[in-house]
């Protein structure tokens, strides 16, 4: 008999062998969940000891009823879909997975805001078509050096993205309230108001979490700064950009183009999604991929094994490496 009860609260992996592997040696019995928006996890897992979140939002009505609950391991680096006051209110250790895929997410930005500037899906839309010119661009190429890379948000992503783009000569200028001038500095940054990052950038990349103060940092309001050539990234949660007004600044001609790696509804937390829900994806200057900017063979593996040893040091009495503060 199973000394602990470890639920999955919901997987996109082909299995869970890895969670297994370190988990049943200490006694473990760990069950796969699909409870992707989280509705009625609180039945399906009411006898859980610890649970590993993917995308089921966690909020504080289901962890009233998580009575035997020790610790939710998050499966990445945000918590925003937890409760994380609820959980510490009765007793629940939160961890998450502090450095996963800071190498992906930002070498994921940088091949968006590089496909983009180079124009170069417009481009082979054009030759398959049978134009085969230069002519043929969205907006005039700038020369990556002295072109001006834009960050909102300065953390750990946006550092590594930071010191990759300056190889080719981008000068990069970054928006964070909570980062000092002086350590921007030695990572040869320069500090910026969130309107100035708006007005001088030629790609505004989006690496915030998503809050009540940065939802829809991207807005009406901030798209109207930018320059006509310019384009916009986020592989940050998708409703820090506000959708509507990214639509209309594409269709209106206010900046070039605009890469996301999740739209504002997240489909990932969807029961049901179509991209007829949002008038985006009929646009030809708008790009985005199904939320895998973390994603490389390593980082999945890695994030697995992380998160299941959290939960293995608490079962076990020990205090886990990420615990989140």
């Amino acid at each position: 008999m199973s000394k602990f009860k470890v639920y999955i609260s919901d997987y996109d992996y082909p299995d869970n062998e890895i969670e297994k592997s370190i988990l049943e040696p200490i006694g473990a019995e760990v069950i796969g969940l699909k409870c992707k928006t989280g509705e009625g996890l609180a039945e399906l897992a009411h006898d859980a000891d610890a649970i590993l979140q993917q995308y089921a939002k966690i909020p504080r009505s289901t962890i009233e009823k998580l009575t035997n609950c020790k610790i939710i391991a998050r499966y990445g680096i945000g918590v925003d879909i937890l409760d994380v006051q609820a959980c510490r209110d009765h007793g629940i250790i939160v961890t998450n997975v502090p450095d996963y895929c800071l190498d992906e997410v930002a070498d994921h930005a940088i091949a968006n805001a590089f496909m983009l500037m180079r124009n170069l899906p417009h481009y082979n839309k054009c030759v398959k078509a049978g134009s085969y010119q230069w002519q043929d661009w969205i907006a005039p190429i700038p020369r990556f050096r002295g072109a001006t890379f834009g960050l909102l948000g300065f953390g750990r992503i946006a550092q590594n993205l930071a010191r990759k783009v300056q190889v080719f000569g981008f000068k990069v200028i970054a928006y964070d309230p909570f980062v000092s001038e002086s350590f921007m500095a030695t990572c040869g940054v320069k500090k910026a108001e969130l309107d100035e990052v708006f007005k001088l950038s030629d790609v505004v990349s989006v690496h915030t979490p998503h809050t009540d103060k940065t939802h829809h940092i991207v807005n009406a309001e901030t798209l109207a700064l930018m320059k006509k050539s310019a384009y916009v990234v986020c592989t940050s949660r998708g409703k820090c950009v506000d959708n509507a007004a990214l639509y209309d600044a594409l269709v209106g001609g206010i900046i070039a183009g605009a890469a996301v790696d999740d739209p504002e509804e997240e489909p990932m937390k969807m029961k049901n999604w179509s991209p007829d829900l949002n008038p985006l994806f009929k646009l030809d200057n708008f790009f985005c991929t199904p939320h895998t900017a973390y994603v490389s063979h390593q980082s999945l593996q890695e994030c697995r094994r992380v998160a299941s040893n959290n939960v293995k040091a608490v079962l076990l009495g020990e205090k886990p490496f990420d615990l989140v503060k």
